[in-house]
């Protein structure tokens, strides 16, 4: 194989990702039905959904792992080929590494098979691993790792030659909170650089505070999908929180207003624009407003209303 002293990521190669119509049956019953989805470069797409959704076998058909019964997937425009996917990086939620290997060689092998010299092989796995907090631990055997540490040797091994489609199944499993953000620094910044990113989780918290992008799958349909932000807008109510120095109670006799939480000082109700307004006015008349913010739903809210 050549040999390989560069990052991957090139100039005019952008890495977009499209999923048109894909469908996949077992026999009489369909697993997808119709997936039309997006991953964009330079951005974390979060792909949600129950056990048993689709995410897994959606993410094996972008592989080549699966084949599909209909539909195509693309990559810059154009049907992905079998040399497009020396691009991916995966991660698949089954651990997949030698138990036995040492953890910077195993790291350190994948890269080789990619191209690279063995040379830069070993400082670009050691410098991932260190990234990931594993500097320590790269003379250690793969199997003498706590779970949560394997998933990081996991990631790096998907990392290693700077793929420029990353898709990752259940990334954050067994992790704990300082070990989320550690893997969550490193796929912003490898989504900074310009890789499209995929991945799938059940930490709907972890997926808000992370992603660009959201597709909700359920039932093998595609029940949601768009940027964050477009989603929290088209599923809010115009809900709005009041917090005031005084009591807030005033505002269930206020016309055109719905009180849904009242605790002292703090009103959250629900109001057309023009009534809001009316009220913060009305507040700042009374005494001190601390805060007045509209209400936006999490994605744990989305994803129930979703999929009823």
């Amino acid at each position: 194989m050549p040999r390989r002293t560069r990052s991957r990521y090139r100039r005019g190669m952008t890495g977009l990702l499209d999923l048109t119509g894909v469908t996949k049956s077992y026999g009489s019953r369909r697993v997808l039905d119709d997936i039309t989805f997006r991953v964009a470069p330079g951005r974390l797409t979060g792909f949600v959904g129950g056990n048993g959704a689709g995410k897994t076998t959606t993410m094996r058909i972008v592989l080549g792992v699966l084949a599909a019964d209909g539909g195509e997937v693309r990559l810059d425009d154009h049907p992905v080929t079998e040399g497009d996917r020396r691009r991916f990086g995966y991660m698949p939620e089954e651990r997949g590494l030698y138990p036995k290997m040492k953890v910077l060689d195993q790291v350190a092998y994948l890269a080789r098979l990619h191209g690279f010299g063995k040379a830069e092989a070993n400082a670009r796995g050691a410098a991932l691993l260190t990234e990931l907090g594993l500097g320590e631990r790269l003379t250690d055997t793969i199997e003498s790792l706590s779970l949560g540490n394997q998933q990081r040797a996991q990631i790096a091994a998907a990392l290693v030659h700077d793929p420029e489609v990353l898709i990752l199944d259940e990334p954050f499993s067994g992790l704990d909170p300082l070990a989320v953000d550690v893997v969550a620094g490193v796929l912003q910044t490898r989504a900074a650089q310009g890789a499209s990113i995929l991945f799938s989780s059940h930490q709907l918290d972890v997926v808000e505070r992370l992603c660009d992008d959201l597709v909700i799958i359920a039932g093998g349909t595609i029940r949601a999908s768009g940027s964050r932000e477009r989603l929290r807008a088209q599923f809010s109510q115009p809900r709005y929180e009041l917090v005031t120095d005084g009591d807030a109670g005033w505002v269930r006799a206020e016309p055109g207003v719905s009180v849904v939480d009242f605790e002292g000082g703090t009103a959250v109700f629900d109001a057309d624009a023009a009534d809001a307004q009316r009220i913060l006015r009305t507040a700042l008349e009374r005494g001190a407003v601390r805060s007045f913010s509209p209400q936006h739903p999490s994605l744990a809210q989305i994803f129930k209303e979703v999929i009823q």
